[in-house]
């Protein structure tokens, strides 16, 4: 069983319904008691930085997060802004991230962007994949995902890099850290590479 994490910031139902697609069993829940038996989680989100950090932190459900991604090694798949929030901060907003990834996010930074590409990131692109992970089985550097972003990661360290992808100027797309995984782009709107991806968490 996936749970899905509503703290009132996440594209949940389409990430649902592509779960049940695949035959994939999944509840949405901001209750503490059903996230604390949850095998795996997915941490969604879609908005401003720090709008979704106030939203998760008052769902009150940070500590029992921490319990169970932290201690308890539970895995966990942030998607988007899920994946961003991640990290220690964000150039969108003043408030921290949850600080599991040693990552910032920053802005696209426009000076070295070809004047034809436009801000917020919104397409179709490749991965170039950096890191053998069960996340990424059955995926290649021909897989494609749907993007729509202004923000980036960008990890302090490169063990961290699950994947890039090019726009201008390579930047991270996807990162890991033990049972923790984040991906910029959203698996759920990503046709087969997506439900590939989501197989292969529900997997883990």
């Amino acid at each position: 069983m996936i749970t899905i994490v509503n703290y009132g910031a996440g594209n949940i139902k389409s990430i649902q319904n592509m779960l049940k697609k695949l035959g994939i069993e999944s509840e949405i829940s901001n209750d503490k008691t059903i996230i604390e038996k949850a095998e795996k989680l997915i941490l969604p989100g879609v908005g401003h930085f720090d709008y979704g950090m106030q939203q998760l932190k008052k769902s009150g459900l940070i500590e029992i997060l921490n319990q169970k991604v932290i201690e308890q090694k539970t895995p966990l798949l942030g998607i988007c802004l899920g994946a961003q929030m991640l990290g220690n901060r964000s150039e969108e907003g003043s408030e921290k991230g949850l600080g599991w990834i040693d990552m910032d996010v920053i802005r696209f930074d426009t000076n070295q962007l070809d004047a034809k590409l436009k801000v917020p990131h919104m397409n179709w692109n490749e991965v170039s994949i950096k890191k053998n992970t069960p996340l990424l089985t059955n995926l290649d550097n021909d897989s494609r995902f749907y993007f729509v972003h202004s923000f980036h990661m960008k990890t302090n360290n490169s063990e961290n890099i699950l994947c890039t992808s090019n726009y201008g100027y390579e930047f991270v797309s996807g990162v890991n850290f033990n049972n923790i995984y984040g991906v910029q782009f959203h698996p759920e709107k990503s046709h087969k590479f997506g439900m590939q991806l989501l197989s292969n968490f529900a997997a883990i």
